[in-house]
């Protein structure tokens, strides 16, 4: 017991936590910390920080609406608004002409955001096909851009999807976020037919950033909304 007892007086002297201290971060012993003891110091900052759970978001997708257009060739080829709710929700009823591979893909767990396409449209292989994807909230009556017109310059038929992808434009608020793309991908149905895709569904996915539905939304909302 009288080693204990002199054991917890050497973690009370604050002496002992700045001879620590100082063989960490001999420039301490230059200039004391203002606020901070020694001991507290060390307790802070010796380890590397555990990660710290991401706040809830002050969004939700019941606020968001989803304008999605597709073009090929010039020529308007699919149009739809969409409520953030039904994108979350994603395909219910799957068709039944997908591939084992988009069926992996459906059932990995990486967030995605999926639209079912009914009926499903084609689209000639070789054709030029851009997207543009906007995005209203209904809490502050604002709009934001998430693409416009990608490109789809990546077409897999292996794999039954074709993918365009564009940078996101972050509110001034948030000068040190940058580099972050949207992606969207037409998922294909496996049809004996080399020379046309024929799209079920569109996926909209931050795979850069976020991975989960809160990591979405809380990127969703450092978006430049005007």
């Amino acid at each position: 017991m009288v080693v204990s007892r002199q054991w917890r007086d050497i973690a009370k002297d604050e002496y002992f936590w700045k001879c620590i201290c100082a063989k960490r971060w001999p420039s301490i012993c230059k200039r004391p910390p203002p606020t901070l003891s020694y001991h507290k110091l060390y307790q802070t900052f010796s380890k590397p920080a555990p990660p710290q759970p991401l706040l809830p978001p002050q969004i939700s997708f019941e606020d968001l609406e989803f304008y999605i257009d597709l073009w090929s060739e010039q020529q308007l080829i699919f149009s739809e608004a969409i409520s953030g709710q039904n994108l979350r929700n994603g395909i219910k009823n799957r068709p039944r002409d997908i591939s084992e591979i988009i069926t992996a893909h459906l059932d990995d767990p990486d967030y995605k955001m999926i639209m079912q396409v009914e009926p499903s449209f084609t689209i000639p292989l070789g054709h030029h096909i851009t997207v543009s994807v906007l995005a209203a909230r209904r809490d502050t009556n604002k709009m934001a851009c998430i693409l416009n017109r990608a490109v789809f310059d990546y077409i897999d038929s292996n794999a039954y999807r074709a993918l365009a992808y564009d940078y996101l434009n972050f509110s001034p608020a948030h000068p040190f976020i940058s580099g972050i793309r949207a992606w969207v991908s037409l998922l294909f149905l496996d049809v004996n037919n080399d020379n046309i895709m024929d799209v079920f569904g569109i996926e909209i996915d931050f795979c850069d950033a976020a991975s989960s539905e809160d990591e979405v939304l809380w990127l969703l909302d450092m978006l430049d909304w005007k």
